[in-house]
Formats: structure tokens, sequence, C-alpha cells
């Protein structure tokens, strides 16, 4: 009997890379745009983002807050949130391009992505993320909250995207 396999375009940003290569975003975006590291801080998470890692109340998580740019104009708010036990010591609160990106160094500390779930939502974008992404008042945004976990379904990476609409999200099955 065939084994059912969903891919899909995610799965590029969960995975380690291979020596040497660049991080996902990067390789995406590399003939038409780039990335700007805009924050890497420890934070109150925002709520969902707290219970997705599964954090206690008041509880802190680093954030790697990033910029996504096409054609030098910014189309999409990307932070990465991680629990501070898995980030403290490491290039994660470090204000730099990780080698290889996140999920090679997560992989490296022993943190293999087994599971990604992902969240969809299209509502008004607030001040903030009109500002950040030059929309005109009334815009709508795309958010996407991927929760990436441990074979044992311990969290160890929350991202939060906010992407201008309309935007295209591609999925793949492939059946074996």
């Amino acid at each position: 009997m065939a084994e059912n396999r969903r891919r899909s375009d995610s799965l590029a940003y969960v995975t380690p890379r291979d020596q040497g290569q660049g991080d996902a975003w990067t390789a995406e975006v590399q003939q038409r745009g780039g990335q700007q590291l805009a924050e890497v801080a420890e934070v109150a998470p925002p709520r969902e983002v707290a219970a997705a890692l599964s954090l206690e109340a008041g509880a802190k998580a680093a954030v790697r807050r990033r910029i996504i740019l096409i054609d030098g104009q910014p189309i999409e708010l990307a932070d990465s949130y991680y629990p501070l036990e898995v980030a403290r010591g490491t290039a994660l609160l470090e204000k730099k391009k990780i080698k290889g990106g996140a999920p090679t160094l997560l992989a490296e500390l022993g943190y293999a992505a087994r599971h990604a779930s992902e969240d969809l939502e299209f509502r008004e974008a607030d001040d903030l993320e009109r500002t950040a992404l030059a929309l005109p008042e009334g815009s709508s945004v795309l958010t996407l909250l991927r929760t990436t976990t441990t074979e044992d379904g311990s969290p160890f990476e929350v991202q939060f995207m906010v992407m201008k609409a309309p935007r295209r999200l591609h999925y793949e099955i492939e059946v074996d």
C-alpha cells in the first residue's frame, strides 16, 4: 500500500540546510529581494506565541525579527520565537545571520523538527504593520503562525509572519 505524504513549501523553513548553504529565506528571495534582521531580544511574546511554546504566564522568549523584501519593498514581517532554555548561549540570541539558518543550528543543538503546524488568518492590518509594510489604512494582511515540535511534541520554535495581502500560498501533496 502506498504511503501518503504531505509536502509543502514550508518544509524548507524547518529543515536543516547542507553544509555551506545559506538559510531558506535568503535562497528563496536571492534573485529579487532579501531580508533585514531588525531585532534580536528576550521579550514577552504575544499570547498566541506563548501558548504555542507552552510558556507560563509572564515568561519571556527569544525573538528574531526580520523584514522580508522583494524588489526593495517590504512584503512580510517574520518573527521567530524560541524558549530561552533553547536560545540562551547560542547564535539565536546574537544580532547576526546564522550560518545555514536557524533550522540548521537547532538541529545541531538536538532540536530536530518532527512536526510543524500552521494556522492562517486573514485580518485588517494594525498601525505598526501598516507602517512597516507601507500599507494604506484599511489594508488587510495574512498571518501565519507556525509551531515546530520535536519527536515528543515539545515546541521549540514558533514563527509568526505578517504578509501583505493578497498573497498566494502553495502546498503540494505527494502520493507514492
